[in-house]
């Protein structure tokens, strides 16, 4: 997911994007023949239906250096670089690379990507697990992992889930984030900057992090299908096309309890986005922060008709001299 910035995958192939436009990360006006979206911190990358790959946006580090790509199947983005998945299951990946986190190049049988702050994951066929990039805090060291079905990357840590439905994490376990060895019974799994989620087969949800603003407390959750992760907040998406969130609500990001007929979800920093099944999308959230930002977007709801999929992305509500001064600085 993106920080700054929402965008939308329509069903005829086009793009839409809003938010904060500084470096023409939502200059997607005239991409077609996409299959699939996915948003940096500060760029936009769109997977065409011929396996090419087109992205605009912040390309200091080269992480929209896409332009000779072939053979795409998926594609990943995250801060400031952008993995891509090929057909014979061999990965390539552009952008900043001072901790190794582009060094895909020997990966070999990769069937899923998944990319965080600073590393970049690839789960093989075989069920084993490998990753590279920043890990003196232990995010990568996934070399004994066996049976993964699913990886997910967050800022701190890389989480991977078992056939069996149990859950391993490693990495930065501050606030029990990688505390999962417990959980059974999970069939999806979501991670973010501070929280680790699972959905169970039964329809129930766990969680653990840093609960500071609530975000873990989804004890009483049922008949979830889908979970996301925000920075802050926690959705889930129910089989009656009802949405449910916990967490920090500042900027209204949890108000989604009037939502129904979604049929996916997707959270950012500060706000959340719902695909009705009717093709329109509805948001939450960031009122405030985008008002500072003089904006041209409404939220509500966001009427963009025939959306196909979603990818949410974040509008930070810091303002845009700390959006530019935190990218020169590039914090772990």
């Amino acid at each position: 997911a993106g920080v700054y910035h929402t965008v939308g995958l329509k069903s005829d192939g086009t793009v839409v994007a809003v938010g904060y436009n500084y470096y023409g990360q939502c200059n997607v006006s005239g991409w077609m023949e996409i299959t699939q979206v996915a948003a940096g911190w500060s760029h936009t990358v769109g997977l065409k239906s011929d396996g090419t790959v087109v992205a605009v946006g912040d390309n200091d580090d080269g992480q929209c250096g896409v332009g000779d790509w072939i053979d795409i199947t998926r594609i990943a983005a995250s801060g400031y670089h952008t993995a891509g998945l090929k057909a014979d299951g061999t990965v390539v990946a552009v952008g900043y690379n001072n901790y190794g986190q582009c060094d895909v190049s020997g990966w070999t049988d990769i069937t899923q990507v998944a990319s965080g702050g600073w590393h970049t994951v690839g789960l093989k066929s075989d069920g084993t697990v490998v990753a590279v990039g920043y890990n003196a805090d232990g995010r990568c060291d996934v070399g004994g992992w066996t049976d993964i079905t699913q990886v997910t990357a967050g800022r701190y840590h890389t989480v991977g889930l078992k056939s069996d439905g149990t859950v391993v994490a490693v990495g930065d376990n501050a606030s029990g984030r990688c505390a999962v060895s417990g959980w059974t019974d999970i069939i999806q799994i979501a991670a973010c900057r501070y929280h680790t989620v699972g959905l169970k087969s039964d329809g129930t949800v766990v969680a653990v992090g840093d609960n500071a603003s609530g975000r873990c407390n989804v004890g009483g959750w049922t008949d979830i299908v889908q979970v996301v992760a925000g920075v802050y907040h926690t959705v889930g998406l129910k089989s009656d096309g009802t949405v449910v969130a916990v967490g920090d609500n500042a900027a209204g990001q949890c108000n989604t309890t009037d939502w129904t007929g979604i049929i996916q979800a997707a959270a950012g920093r500060y706000h959340t986005v719902g695909l009705k099944d009717d093709g329109k999308a509805v948001a939450a959230g960031l009122e405030i922060e985008l008002a500072k930002w003089n904006l041209v977007l409404s939220l509500s709801p966001i009427n963009w008709a025939l959306i196909g999929g979603i990818i949410a992305a974040v509008a930070a509500g810091l303002g845009i001299f700390f959006v530019r001064r935190r990218k020169d600085a590039r914090t772990i």
